[in-house]
């Protein structure tokens, strides 16, 4: 099967219970992960790949042999949300708030190999 060029072939993976779609170059904010700035990170939970030629491979659940190998760049932390619950007439009032863990992440490689072509 021939390798289709790494930079034009555009992949949705799974991580953190969430999809996200990715070409070579993209940048994402995904949940912590627990590696640090600099390092890899290989998702191998491929479940569609497109070619640039219009050709769509589906996983079923997932597309063997194919990952997606990303950088670290740098953890922060998501905007602060206030959670504010109140019962009325009851006097009982709750407030919270929550910030999320984040890792910026740069994509560097989708790695699929193309099917050969039906004829």
């Amino acid at each position: 099967m021939p390798s289709a060029s790494q930079s034009s072939v555009t992949a949705t993976f799974a991580v953190g219970g969430k999809q996200f779609r990715v070409k070579v170059g993209d940048t994402l904010l995904l949940d912590r992960l627990a590696l640090q700035p600099g390092e890899n990170a290989v998702f191998d939970k491929i479940q569609l790949a497109e070619f640039p030629d219009g050709e769509v491979i589906v996983g079923q659940p997932h597309i063997p042999d194919a990952s997606v190998t990303a950088a670290v760049d740098n953890h922060s932390r998501g905007e602060k949300l206030r959670i504010f619950k109140m019962r009325r007439r009851k006097k009982s009032r709750r407030a919270a708030g929550h910030r999320q863990d984040l890792t910026q992440i740069t994509i560097r490689a989708v790695q699929c190999a193309q099917p050969a072509a039906a004829k």
